[in-house]
């Protein structure tokens, strides 16, 4: 299809479309699956004329079968139905309108439908967007509420009715989007979206009431549940009765299996909170007297004690002891001194008599030569040597004669 066009040479509208339209041609039957939104059938016209929507996507595409393709199936497929169509893409250029010339027509049965369920439901687990550690806890009391559900619904009526009777001051930001059909999808998202980037909202709620399995197909759609996987805000699911499972039952932080009882899961009742705390006083008073009353008996129990009612009762009855003592220590120590004393006199006396001088003063003399030395024999004196001569009244000096004997020489007093 590629061409060689310009500002000053461009191609004409018809030719575009016939260049489109020439390659359009070439492409093969294909297999498409969607939800009819639009059906027409004329009477006595032999095409009949239907719109294919991908829900998930918000995309549309015309088709276009003849009247006896249509009619093998005309009993079991209406608007809403889900089909797999076999189909030839074709371009109408008068209008540069792209559809697909259906050949086939099959309808998708549930057991079908809830067969892919099962695979997505087994590959979306497999990712880790069902495991429990990804869930997010609720507030105790949220002061905003964000609400996605249908307009003027019986589902809308339970949450705000039971939230309210339950906690009058709870608020709420509601979102009204189609809860079926082919725009449900992308508006759920949207909503769901929208409140997650609200600061001021606490958790969200995406309520509906029951219904068919594919009226409840959206809330099963890939889309729609990683959209709320991925949102930072709490959000409960609240999707047909107790038997209905979609998968957002699966990845939301908590599921309610009605409306009703996601108002009673996340808003709590002021009547039973007001018993629990009247509950919880009661309890802290009656924890926090027998605290006191224990540690009154506590106390009586220690004042009645001897030592408490006569202190000075314990210090007398040790004074007597510690006098006792005292005297003790002091008449012990004295016979230790005494003792002491007499045994010091002892050996002075022993000390004075075994002394020099006492020997001395019994008449005895010591000799002893001129560097000091005592003479003990008569061999170590040399004839003529003089000799100091020491006794107790002083000292004098002495000769040796030629025999050994000494001879006085002269008197010196020590």
């Amino acid at each position: 299809m590629a061409v060689n066009t310009s500002a000053e040479n461009p191609l004409p509208v018809g030719e575009v479309s016939r260049l489109i339209g020439g390659w359009i041609d070439r492409l093969g039957a294909v297999w498409v699956e969607g939800q009819i939104t639009q059906l027409s059938r004329r009477p006595g016209a032999g095409v009949v004329f239907l719109t294919l929507r991908d829900p998930s996507y918000d995309i549309s595409v015309g088709v276009t079968c003849y009247r006896q393709v249509f009619d093998s199936v005309a009993d079991v497929v209406s608007e809403g139905a889900r089909v797999v169509v076999l189909a030839k893409p074709e371009w109408y250029a008068p209008r540069g309108q792209l559809s697909l010339r259906a050949a086939e027509i099959r309808p998708v049965g549930v057991g079908e439908l809830l067969a892919r369920l099962e695979q997505l439901k087994k590959a979306l687990a497999a990712e880790g967007l069902f495991a429990p550690e990804r869930k997010k806890p609720l507030p105790f009391l949220p002061q905003l509420i964000g609400l996605v559900c249908g307009r003027a619904s019986a589902a809308e009526r339970d949450v705000l009715e039971n939230a309210r009777h339950r906690w009058p001051a709870v608020r709420f930001e509601v979102r009204n989007v189609a809860v079926q059909g082919v725009h449900a999808v992308p508006q759920v998202v949207q909503a769901v979206k929208e409140l997650d980037a609200l600061d001021e909202v606490d958790v969200i709620i995406v309520a509906r009431g029951g219904g068919s399995v594919e009226d409840l197909l959206p809330f099963s759609d890939e889309q729609l549940v990683r959209a709320v996987a991925g949102c930072r805000t709490p959000v409960v699911s609240a999707i047909g009765h107790e038997p209905d499972n979609p998968l957002l039952d699966h990845v939301a932080d908590l599921r309610a299996s009605t409306p009703t009882d996601a108002a009673k899961k996340v808003v709590p009742d002021v009547g039973e909170e007001l018993e629990r705390v009247r509950q919880l006083r009661d309890r802290a008073r009656r924890c926090a007297q027998a605290f006191v009353e224990r540690e009154e008996r506590g106390l009586a129990h220690a004042l009645a004690r001897p030592c408490m009612e006569d202190p000075h009762r314990m210090v007398d009855e040790r004074a007597d002891q510690v006098t006792a003592l005292v005297d003790r220590t002091r008449r012990t120590l004295g016979h230790l001194l005494d003792r002491a004393e007499s045994e010091l006199g002892h050996t002075h006396a022993r000390v004075v008599a075994l002394s020099p001088a006492a020997t001395l003063r019994r008449g005895y003399a010591v000799l002893q030569k001129a560097d000091g030395h005592v003479v003990r024999a008569p061999d170590e004196v040399t004839a003529g040597e003089v000799l100091r001569a020491r006794v107790a009244a002083g000292e004098f000096t002495v000769r040796a004669d030629g025999e050994g004997s000494v001879g006085s020489v002269g008197n010196q007093e020590s």
